[in-house]
């Protein structure tokens, strides 16, 4: 018994629980391997980015600086929203450190939806799959047992077999839901690491600015 009987022996309903289950899986995969490379460096990037600016002389010579280590566009994003003209606007009512603080809270939020891209997905998967898989399987095996009510012959034998294919859709629902758990809370602790960076730099950097 193969998972390619086990598809071609399900019905509609089974096929579809299938499909779905594999279509989860493709999109957390997918997730996890481009988050994986977005934050792999992301700290290092960060890190390096921070140091490099404050060791200019200037915030001109900071945010060139930057610019070149920051591959990621962590850092950069909240350097130029400082530097933006707000006069004439609403965004510019206020003190100079209230015009930074607004800009910069701004600059952050959109970084950091960057760095939680995906997390919604995996906490989605991760919480329904084993459900769905569950589904499968009961339905799996609803079918099986009518199947055979209906031929009027109902063995150990001709149970045992399409029940434990029914099995496999709770199986796969597990396994496409723990790696998805996983690269959440793992994710999760790393990006909560790169946004304690960033919001530190933030307020250096509103302090610095507020004080020209």
């Amino acid at each position: 018994m193969n998972l390619q009987q086990v598809f071609s022996q399900a019905d509609t309903v089974g096929k579809a629980v299938a499909l779905l289950l594999l279509a989860m899986s493709v999109a957390s995969w997918v997730v996890i391997l481009y988050k994986a490379w977005l934050l792999r460096s992301a700290r290092r990037s960060v890190q390096r980015g921070v140091a490099a600016f404050w060791q200019a002389a200037t915030v001109q010579e900071g945010a060139a600086r930057v610019a070149a280590l920051d591959r990621g566009a962590l850092v950069t994003p909240l350097i130029a929203a400082t530097q933006q003209p707000v006069s004439g606007t609403l965004a510019a009512a206020g003190d100079r450190s209230q015009q930074l603080t607004r800009v910069l809270r701004d600059a952050l939020h959109g970084v950091l939806g960057r760095l939680q891209f995906g997390q919604v997905l995996l906490a989605t998967i991760g919480s329904t799959a084993p459900f769905v898989g569950l589904l499968g399987t009961v339905w799996g095996i609803y079918h099986a047992l009518t199947g055979m009510a209906a031929s009027g012959q109902i063995t150990i034998e001709k149970v045992s077999g399409p029940v434990g294919e029914a099995l496999i859709m709770t199986a796969a629902g597990l396994a496409v839901a723990i790696p998805a758990v996983l690269a959440y809370n793992w994710f999760g602790r790393m990006v909560s690491r790169v946004e304690a960076e960033l919001e530190g730099f933030a307020r250096d950097l509103r302090e610095l600015l507020a004080a020209h």
